[in-house]
């Protein structure tokens, strides 16, 4: 297999892979174990795995676990910290006990407090890439992104990011210090970003997109037919896309990605990645095992042509997935 090309992402430098390796599942958040049980040593592997692959771009944050994650990551890429692009994330408020409060915190105080505790839970002197996770309301983003650009000039931070960022704060946080990354939750399943305005405003400000859930929550695998394949502890039993009647109509969207998949002979996964890399985004699929991030990588290897794209488009189109991504308490969450 060859490895998987590489990309800028934005314009201030960073080169990654076209595709990162999205690292929650391997431990989940407090306790949940988000997408099935979790095997340590299989996780690192699969990290092991990415590298020799050239998917050394890992993407982690605090609140996973919570800080369990970054340890994790920290096993993982110990004795080879220059050979991997770390990417992890702060907002969600993380107590001096390690319980998350469930507030979001961007104040500059935080954001020293929480770059300090990531770099000792990873093991190492830098990240390449810090996002804020959740935009806080209470605090104008300026202090926020001015403080992280201080990490910048200190050294234990390359480059910055937002996360569930609209384009208005994304502007007003690049004129305070360059933004690298905007990273949201996009898939073909979840398109809305494409009404907002976002693309756009990245585009004038040479800001590079990276998407999160990219397979849907796994939904677009195809490999999920009944809520009742969620294990008792699953977070998406709670999501409203995945609850009642709203699964089943989503379900059958599912079921013609399939049927163009089987036709494509590729998987579901792969088709909705090459979706994704034809729009010249970064997807970072989440996996655990070996098995699934080979066929990750082996999806930045196929082309889509135009009628392709438009079928996929026409299979979801914009609005048609039922129910929303997060609940209510979720989605008041994002600033967009």
């Amino acid at each position: 297999m060859d490895t998987i090309k590489k990309v800028k992402l934005g314009s201030q430098g960073l080169v990654i892979p076209m595709g990162g390796l999205g690292c929650m599942g391997m431990t989940g958040i407090v306790g949940n174990d988000m997408y099935g049980p979790v095997n340590e040593n299989e996780a690192i592997s699969t990290i092991h795995r990415g590298l020799e692959l050239g998917m050394n771009f890992l993407d982690t944050a605090d609140l996973y676990g919570p800080l369990l994650n970054e340890r994790l990551v920290g096993k993982g890429i110990k004795g080879n910290r220059d050979k991997y692009i770390v990417a992890t994330k702060f907002g969600w408020e993380i107590d001096d006990n390690d319980q998350i409060t469930w507030q979001i915190n961007g104040k500059p105080e935080y954001v020293k407090k929480a770059i300090d505790r990531s770099l000792k839970n990873l093991g190492v002197d830098y990240v390449d890439l810090y996002y804020l996770h959740r935009v806080d309301p209470n605090t104008p983003i300026e202090e926020t992104v001015g403080a992280m650009a201080e990490l910048v000039k200190s050294g234990k931070v390359r480059y910055i990011g937002l996360s569930e960022a609209s384009a208005e704060t994304v502007r007003r946080a690049h004129n305070i210090h360059p933004i690298t990354a905007l990273q949201s939750e996009y898939s073909l399943f979840e398109r809305e970003i494409e009404t907002l305005g976002i693309f756009e405003t990245l585009k004038e400000l040479g800001i590079g997109f990276v998407s999160y859930s990219p397979i849907g929550r796994g939904f677009l695998s195809g490999e999920i037919k009944s809520p009742d394949d969620f294990s008792p502890t699953d977070t998406r039993r709670a999501l409203p896309r995945f609850i009642g009647d709203a699964f089943y109509k989503n379900l059958e969207l599912v079921e013609e990605i399939n049927k163009m998949a089987l036709e494509k002979g590729v998987t579901s996964t792969q088709l909705a990645l090459a979706w994704l890399f034809s729009k010249g985004v970064v997807p970072i699929p989440g996996t655990k095992r070996r098995k699934y991030l080979e066929e990750n990588i082996k999806a930045s290897e196929i082309v889509l042509a135009q009628t392709e794209i438009e079928r996929l488009e026409s299979i979801v189109p914009l609005g048609s997935v039922t129910g929303g991504r997060y609940d209510d308490s979720g989605m008041a969450m994002v600033n967009l």
